[in-house]
């Protein structure tokens, strides 16, 4: 007996990895000698860095860096083998490090990215993947570029300072001073939204009133990111614009992919490549994925979903956990999930339900309860 399992975090309840362990537990208690393979998932937002450092054996890096209101901070992120790190730009300018007073869009900024990447950089990284989501700004990258050595200068010729405020200030874009190496560099961006950088659709406006954006300031912010797609278009004839996801994490789509040619992907889709899920297939006999909540929204390209039409190419049977199930989920069963079940076993409070110790049992139990039906099929 073979297993996979390629589990989501029940979000607020267990990690990723908390998830599969005790899925495990439940497996082991019916069959104690299948060989298990659990490979923690994410979506390219939290949970990013430690899916792919589990799965790739690499090692976390801690580095002081700009936090978002240019305090120093302690952030992390992922190195794999000699020449590969992963970073979720959050570690360094995400929501959670601002608190619910200081939020302010205009003045966070993503220069502890950029510092991350010069890290990396400096330790013979030459291949990113960076996991967008979560950020608390809403400056166009203009911090993580500054930090690669990017110039943004204003009209007395001097560089610009931090945050989304300072984008309509800038008149002339500079690149005779960047770092050199990051010409060897490689990033592949996991960006799950399509949003262009400016405009109703645009970072400001859909994601600037959760970062603490009053009405007033998200059309100042979006003013912003307007004159520096014009002014990126005009001096070097790069469309910022107009790149889907170019919006996403308060911009950092667009400096990614139109400054450093970064590649901005499906989350779901990218993580399971980085971390080879497809060559963990060989063999296997069925595969456990799920995640908190299975709904409609699960078919729209989530990683249970890229696990599922994984799995589906080599026949493999694929068995969905979750705490909550709706009606929608029925969709699932014509994308390669072969069956799903809720872990909920009795009637209890969704704060109940939501307890760490209470999920991992249910999660364990259920798994248990499953594979006792397959080893009475099996005799």
């Amino acid at each position: 007996m073979k297993v996979l399992i390629a589990i989501d975090s029940f979000k607020g309840s267990l990690s990723s990895l908390d998830a599969g362990l005790a899925i495990k537990e439940g497996i082991q208690d019916v069959f104690q000698d299948a060989e298990i393979i659990t490979l923690p998932l994410a979506d390219g937002g939290e949970g990013t860095v430690e899916a792919i450092v589990h799965a790739k054996q690499g090692e976390i890096i801690e580095k002081e860096v700009t936090g978002p209101l240019g305090e120093k901070i302690q952030a992390t992120y992922g190195r794999i083998g000699k020449d590969s790190a992963v970073i979720e730009v959050a570690s360094a300018c995400g929501l959670p490090l601002v608190s619910e007073e200081k939020k302010n869009p205009a003045f966070t900024t993503t220069f502890g990215v950029g510092e991350l990447i010069l890290d990396g950089i400096d330790k013979g990284c030459r291949e990113f993947t960076i996991g967008l989501g979560g950020s608390s700004t809403n400056d166009a990258g203009l911090g993580m570029l500054q930090a690669l050595g990017f110039s943004f200068l204003d009209e007395r010729n001097k560089e610009v300072g931090l945050g989304g405020i300072e984008l309509h200030k800038i008149r002339t874009i500079d690149v005779s001073r960047v770092n050199p190496r990051l010409k060897e560099c490689t990033f592949k961006v996991a960006c799950d939204v399509h949003n262009p950088l400016y405009g109703e659709n645009g970072a400001s406006y859909v994601f600037g009133p959760q970062k603490g954006a009053t009405p007033e300031m998200v059309l100042e912010l979006d003013a912003g990111l307007k004159h520096f797609a014009e002014l990126t278009y005009n001096q070097l004839n790069r469309d910022i614009q107009r790149i889907p996801g170019a919006g996403a994490a308060g911009g950092l789509g667009a400096a990614f992919a139109g400054f450093m040619n970064g590649k901005l992907l499906s989350g779901a889709e990218l993580l399971l490549e980085t971390m080879d899920v497809e060559t963990q297939l060989e063999n296997t006999d069925f595969v456990i994925t799920g995640e908190g909540r299975l709904d409609g929204q699960t078919s729209m390209g989530k990683t249970p979903l890229g696990v599922a039409k994984m799995a589906a190419k080599h026949n493999i049977p694929v068995i969905a956990l979750a705490g909550g199930v709706t009606r929608q989920a029925s969709v699932l069963n014509d994308l390669g999930i072969t069956s799903y079940f809720s872990i909920i076993n009795e009637p209890m409070t969704l704060d109940r339900a939501m307890e760490t110790e209470i999920t991992f049992t249910n999660l364990r139990l259920a798994a248990e309860q499953l594979f006792r039906l397959i080893y009475a099929i099996k005799q």
